[in-house]
């Protein structure tokens, strides 16, 4: 009460060795341990009842939410899947040559071409099968700009081409060229009292350089000042062309002579010269060797010591038996409705039915996942045996504890307690066993698969689509709740693993499956890879160091630029070795920009030890040096500008994102105005354009047939072909039925877009789904980017309340890194969208998820993934 003070009294306690003391003790002890006695019922107030059945329901709904969520991905995903075997189900019988036979007797001949060889990419008449009169098969190449190649066991060659090591002299229509000196690595020749040395990258006349072309774009320039001062072994390969009334660079005018009618390029460590590619008439070109006179272009040659040749990019294994010669096709077969062709008296075709379920590597694929099957099972049965073994000893041990009271037999009874610390480790060990084994199969799996359709027997169809279903499981499966941008991410991946088979399965030739094969064998490989990175990630954290990590980052720049100065040396824009090192450069420089932006908000929290402030600049600057390569091979080697763009798009969003960090308002406010100039510069160059723009001498072309291309229908082919696509799909499909009543089925026109697979995959999709499937998929990929911007934003706010520099600086590298991630996505999003619906001037740059891009779902994606994963908080991983 108010006013009163109640006195406070000690009370001593009773003395503990009294005999009252211990009894009341027992007493009171026994009162609350008696397992029989009933304990008092609970009484609740009337209004309490709402309370309680308002908490049951929140609780319900929220394992509703964490479980549901993740329900409603799954079921998802397992219909996209299903579609896919629909599709593959549902696609009609396929017929294509398994071998062509040609019988000739001695002294006849045949020509054969597109059709007679079922080669899409050849010319109608491109080659010229002889015998002569030893009965010697003999083979000549008819095509004026396409060669044909020769594989052998000394490697291969190509029809029309000859060193010029042994020769004294080649000739040009009526030019004839005197060979001075030849070597592998350089030749000196002279023409009408000119003298000219070609190593292989630089052309000289009478000892000088010669002056750049005047159409040569900033790229080649370097590349020309490159090959001028750099050693003879990291020299950029640069072909010589003849033709042309223009000395320039590496070309040699010759009148008269069409621009590119012939070619001396270093190739395998030799200078071969060979005739070219011309846009007008071709030129003679003849290769003179102690006195004998072999013109290139009709160059015959003998088939005796030949296994294969490749016309058109179709290759054919070659067996002759007497009057038989035997050709096996094989990658690039033109595929009939029907066992039916109209074919030369010489020619004939055994025709088989294409096999979608069946493959020859089927075998190794189907026995990696299913060790991987039995695996999982025979873990998971020891998993349950040693659980139930152990709640089998933990009651033994309590009702042994509780018969004998005495302390003595309390401590012998503990002794069969098992220890806590070791079942927990040994929980741990046995919790993550089951998903080692399985990344292991799955990873197994994948890497076969690419080696199998490396090496030309590719599995199945079904056996991708297996494989692509065991990835996405994987996907699903992680332990936790399930973050939004990884549910995205694996609905966006089920979706364009349907186009691409829709497109394979539509197609007129048997090479387009290859894409839907190769993107699930490297969504194996990849979600194998990012799930073990994910598990090893929680046991490497506690014993990584800072300094580790910069090594590991190093470690990983040092593998992007060797990687891209391979693609300069020996590859092409479609990349070396069948990959594109661009994407991995992609990840190296998102995660090494990240490290540095994050030292940079470390300065003042850091420890004692750290380096200078010039030291910690230079760190800073270290991203400069992958970003100037990433420029030079977009200048240098793609003839596009749209890694630019995507590389502006990258540099604005991470400035935008250090200006959120650094809580600059100015920065961020600079940078929106920026943006939004850019669109208004676009909106207004697209509606107040004119054929000014040629002189800008940027790309002109395109930009002229984004403004109009119905005034340049050849170059701009691609946009209107695109268009009708877009056009003919409506907000259904083209079977007004969002595409499920064509699932599988021919494709007709949509497929002479040129890049139909990578650039105007999302012409074809809005082509056979409609704009409402398209909404639904920018829907998605809008959830993807802006869950990946939610997660980088709890990084940072985690990073801002830490109180320790190794923390706060992980939280820091994770948010850079997520942005850098997401910026360069958007980016491929922005640019593929913007180039489908002409928004932007065509740019070459596949879409993410939905495109064909192996390497870009390998190199950048699944490690995107994989740290998404890792960097969400734990109540959603």
């Amino acid at each position: 009460m108010m006013g009163t003070t109640m006195p406070f009294v000690r009370r001593q306690p009773a003395p503990e060795g009294t005999p009252e003391d211990a009894a009341h003790r027992r007493q009171h002890a026994g009162h609350k341990a008696n397992p029989t006695r009933p304990a008092p019922s609970p009484r609740f107030p009337a209004r309490a009842w709402p309370s309680q059945c308002m908490q049951t329901c929140r609780a319900f709904l929220n394992a509703l939410a964490r479980n549901g969520a993740r329900a409603a991905v799954a079921l998802l995903v397992a219909l996209l899947c299903a579609l896919q075997a629909w599709a593959l189900w549902r696609a009609p019988p396929a017929w294509l040559p398994a071998t062509i036979k040609v019988m000739l007797a001695p002294g006849e001949s045949v020509t054969l071409g597109r059709h007679e060889l079922a080669a899409p990419q050849a010319d109608p008449a491109h080659v010229l099968l002889r015998r002569d009169a030893s009965g010697a098969w003999m083979l000549t190449n008819l095509s004026p700009s396409r060669q044909v190649v020769l594989q052998n066991e000394g490697g291969e060659r190509r029809m029309g081409s000859a060193t010029v090591q042994d020769m004294r002299a080649f000739q040009i229509n009526d030019r004839r060229f005197t060979i001075e000196q030849s070597s592998t690595g350089s030749v000196a020749f002279s023409m009408a009292g000119q003298h000219w040395r070609y190593d292989g990258a630089t052309l000289y006349r009478d000892g000088q350089l010669q002056p750049p072309c005047p159409d040569a774009r900033l790229g080649a320039r370097l590349m020309a000042h490159w090959n001028r001062w750099a050693p003879a072994l990291l020299t950029v390969p640069h072909p010589l062309t003849f033709g042309g009334n223009l000395h320039c660079a590496n070309r040699l005018g010759l009148p008269d002579v069409t621009p590119g009618a012939a070619r001396l390029a270093r190739e395998d460590g030799q200078l071969v010269l060979s005739a070219g590619n011309p846009d007008g008439a071709p030129a003679a070109v003849q290769a003179l060797r102690d006195g004998e006179s072999a013109d290139l272009r009709r160059q015959e040659v003998p088939l005796a010591s030949v296994r294969a040749i490749i016309v058109g990019h179709t290759r054919f294994s070659l067996a002759i038996a007497g009057n038989e010669l035997a050709m096996t096709p094989s990658r690039r077969i033109a595929l009939y409705s029907m066992p039916q062709a109209r074919l030369p008296a010489a020619v004939e075709w055994r025709w088989q039915l294409r096999d979608l379920w069946h493959g020859d590597g089927d075998r190794i694929v189907a026995a990696t996942l299913a060790v991987g099957a039995a695996g999982l099972c025979l873990v998971f049965a020891i998993r349950i045996a040693a659980s139930l073994a152990a709640r089998l000893a933990s009651r033994f041990a309590a009702r042994f504890s509780t018969r004998f009271a005495a302390p003595i037999a309390a401590r012998r009874a503990g002794r069969f307690v098992p220890d806590t610390r070791s079942l927990a480790a040994t929980g741990i060990h046995w919790r993550t066993a089951p998903q080692w084994w399985s990344v292991s199969c799955l990873l197994a799996g994948g890497a076969a698969a690419l080696v199998l359709q490396r090496a030309g027997h590719p599995p199945s169809a079904a056996s991708a689509l297996l494989l692509a279903c065991c990835a996405l499981a994987m996907g699903l499966l992680a332990p936790g709740r399930l973050s939004p941008p990884f549910a995205a991410a694996v609905i966006l991946l089920a979706a364009g693993l349907l186009a691409q088979l829709e497109l394979g399965l539509g197609a007129d030739e048997s090479s387009w499956l290859r894409y839907y094969q190769k993107s699930a064998a490297m969504l194996a490989v990849g979600t194998a890879l990012a799930t073990a990175c994910r598990l090893a990630m929680g046991s490497l954290a506690s014993h990584l160091r800072q300094r580790g990590v910069e090594w590991l980052l190093m470690l990983l720049a040092a593998v992007a630029l060797a990687a891209l100065a391979a693609q300069v040396l020996w590859g092409d824009e479609t990349g070396v070795f069948d990959l594109q090192p661009v994407e991995l450069a992609k990840l190296a420089l998102t995660a090494l920009t990240a490290h540095c932006l994050a030292l940079r908000f470390g300065w003042q929290r850091g420890p004692h030890d750290s380096p200078g402030r010039a030291m910690r600049w230079l760190q800073l600057a270290a991203p400069a040096l992958l970003f100037l390569a990433l420029l030079g091979l977009a200048l240098v080697q793609v003839d596009d500008y749209s890694p630019l763009i995507l590389l502006l798009v990258w540099s604005t969003s991470m400035a935008l994102a250090y200006a959120a960090a650094a809580r600059n308002g100015k920065l961020a406010a600079a940078l929106a105005l920026l943006v939004l100039a850019v669109i208004a510069a676009i909106a207004w160059l697209r509606l107040a354009g004119t054929d000014d723009l040629i002189r800008w001498g940027f790309y002109a072309d395109r930009f002229l047939v984004w403004l109009n291309p119905a005034e340049h229908p050849h170059t701009g082919q691609q946009l209107l072909l695109g268009a009708r696509a877009i056009a003919d799909g409506g907000w259904w499909g083209a079977d007004h039925l969002s595409g499920l009543r064509t699932l599988g089925q021919p494709l007709g026109a949509v497929l002479r877009i040129p890049a139909v697979q990578d650039d105007f995959a999302p012409s074809f999709f809005l082509n056979r789904h409609g704009l409402a499937a398209g909404l639904l998929l920018w829907t998605v990929q809008a959830a993807f980017v802006t869950g990946i911007a939610v997660t980088a934003a709890q990084r940072l706010a985690a990073a801002d309340a830490a109180r320790h520099h190794r923390a706060a600086w992980a939280g820091r590298w994770a948010y850079f890194a997520l942005c850098g991630g997401a910026a360069f996505t958007l980016g491929h999003f922005l640019l593929s969208w913007g180039t489908n619906l002409a928004i932007f001037p065509i740019m070459g740059q596949p879409m993410s998820f939905l495109s064909a891009g192996g390497s870009h779902l390998l190199f950048f994606l699944c490690p995107l993934l994989a740290l998404v994963g890792a960097s969400a908080p734990s109540s959603e991983i």
